[in-house]
């Protein structure tokens, strides 16, 4: 059964990142996992609703390789890059929170009701509106504030000139939090506002490691740490995959592993996080 509250500004459980902004709720309704693990490092990801398919594979690319590493994903649970954030996080086991611009006990969009229980069974959903409160076109502005209050940084990933994302960005510059900014195409009008972003001094991220810096965790690192816990059949096939991509046949070829073992191996350094497959090729997931 999913848990549900209500915590109050004066409470410990109260989110210590959300009372340092001048506006924090008075009360927060929730419901899924409230924990201090899921409060502890927290990355708002924001973006257009029109998000272009580039837009989207960025979303997805970079929040798994983000989330996979403990930062939880915070997002408005919008269509277009909140919703791709929300789920790609919980894809690879992340953590999430849905910020929502209406009542917790309203599932909108609706037919997103699918991943608003998942959130609310493996993540977290907080509102600071009463139940049964419907969204209007400001209660998104304020559910903005909350989205970045909740954060030590902030990724854009595509915005137009004029855009909620770039409402929450200014959010961000006014609580001193990190902007990370997502570089696009200068002719697509979802790039523009994310461009100029970057213009005014918001950091370029062309990988998830430029993110990851910030928390301290360096993806390089983390990949060589826990290469060493592999056995020595799963080191060599990891060993050949970072020169190249390459369907099982040439894996088998090039470390000696015969067919039906390397199937097993492959098997578990894919559930390990280590590697991917793509067009019956497998590579480094790093």
């Amino acid at each position: 059964m999913t848990k549900e509250g209500i915590i109050n500004f004066s409470e410990k459980e109260y989110p210590a990142k959300l009372k340092n902004i001048d506006t924090p709720p008075p009360f927060l309704r929730w419901k899924g996992n409230l924990n201090k693990e899921i409060l502890g490092e927290t990355l708002a990801v924001v973006g257009s609703r029109r998000a272009s398919s580039y837009g989207k594979m960025i979303a997805e690319n970079l929040v798994k390789d983000i989330a996979g590493e403990g930062i939880t994903i915070v997002s408005g649970f919008m269509y277009g890059i909140d919703a791709i954030a929300h789920k790609s996080a919980l894809e690879v086991g992340g953590k999430t929170i849905a910020v929502m611009p209406c009542g917790i006990d309203i599932v909108h969009p609706a037919y997103q009701a699918s991943l608003y229980n998942q959130i609310a069974q493996k993540g977290l959903i907080f509102s600071e509106l009463k139940d049964g409160f419907k969204p209007e076109r400001w209660t998104y502005v304020k559910r903005n504030r909350i989205v970045v209050g909740l954060s030590s940084a902030i990724l854009v990933i595509e915005a137009e000139e004029k855009s909620g994302s770039l409402i929450s960005a200014n959010f961000a510059k006014k609580y001193k939090r990190k902007i990370f900014a997502v570089p696009g195409p200068i002719n697509s009008s979802t790039s523009k506002g994310t461009n100029n972003l970057i213009k005014e001094g918001a950091s370029i991220v062309t990988s998830a490691n430029d993110i990851l810096s910030f928390f301290k965790r360096d993806k390089k690192k983390v990949f060589e740490d826990k290469k060493k816990n592999l056995d020595p059949d799963e080191k060599k096939v990891v060993a050949f995959l970072e020169i190249e991509m390459a369907d099982i046949d040439t894996i088998s070829k090039n470390t000696e592993i015969d067919i039906s073992k390397l199937n097993k191996i492959i098997s578990l350094l894919e559930l390990k996080g280590f590697i991917k497959k793509r067009e019956n090729r497998y590579h480094l997931s790093m």
